[in-house]
């Protein structure tokens, strides 16, 4: 039996992802932070609530000490938890805008990872799936034929970008765990006002490809819906 744990996943593409992957016979653990919205989601899917807010040592301390107490083992970890922060003109961007913003999408990321290393390790094939953006690809953001180039999110986009050059690292120093990032690409979630064309299972499909891939997949790759994508 998989064990995969997924953050922010009360809704959106992690609430979406842990439907697909109870499907396929995954035991799913559904973070989140809100007891209330992550309790209801779970009981809703048929998976097992594990309360974590990314952005505090310990509750992802917690978070790990639940699941070794109670599985054992992760066998996949999807970091899913992300906040898009302002849009538009940066002119009154913040110090503490960024903060706030990588707190989530970077060091939430590193936070959980940190923490859940322990128990990837019991796993026979651990795998990592951090959920990118197409927003943080330079290529993309660059070209005037994609989506991404038509968008200022200043600090989204450059937490984003940092998660694939952190997922690069990863990939290099943990030879034992296979870390790749996936980009769900411009989908509907609240997290652009359900405006992107996409639905929540076509934004999920990278991560379920890369949260079943078979042992012996590469790492340090990023990954769309269609196929990997470029480095750059």
């Amino acid at each position: 039996m998989t064990i995969t744990f997924i953050t922010g996943a009360n809704k959106g593409l992690g609430r979406e992802t842990a439907r697909r992957l109870l499907a396929l016979g995954h035991t799913v653990l559904l973070g989140a932070r809100s007891p209330e919205r992550g309790a209801e989601a779970a009981a809703a899917l048929g998976a097992r609530f594990v309360p974590i807010d990314v952005t505090d040592e310990a509750s992802v301390t917690a978070a790990a000490a639940d699941v070794a107490a109670h599985e054992g083992r992760v066998d996949v970890l999807v970091n899913n938890a992300g906040i898009h922060g302002p849009t538009g003109d940066p002119g009154s961007l913040t110090g503490a805008d960024a903060l706030r913003v990588l707190d989530v999408n970077l060091a939430g990321v590193v936070r959980t990872t940190t923490a859940f290393l322990p128990l990837l390790r019991r796993s026979a094939d651990p795998v990592i799936v951090n959920v990118g953006s197409g927003m943080g690809s330079l290529a993309f953001t660059h070209d005037p034929g994609r989506p991404e180039s038509a968008v200022i999110a200043p600090l989204y986009t450059a937490s984003k970008a940092a998660l694939t050059m952190l997922t690069t690292q990863y990939a290099k120093a943990l030879r034992d765990i296979r870390v790749n990032v996936a980009d769900p690409g411009y989908t509907a979630t609240d997290l652009n006002g359900h405006t992107g064309p996409q639905t929540v299972t076509e934004g999920t499909d990278a991560i379920v490809a890369l949260a079943t891939e078979p042992p012996g997949a590469g790492s340090g790759r990023f990954v769309g819906r269609t196929g990997e994508i470029a480095w750059s």
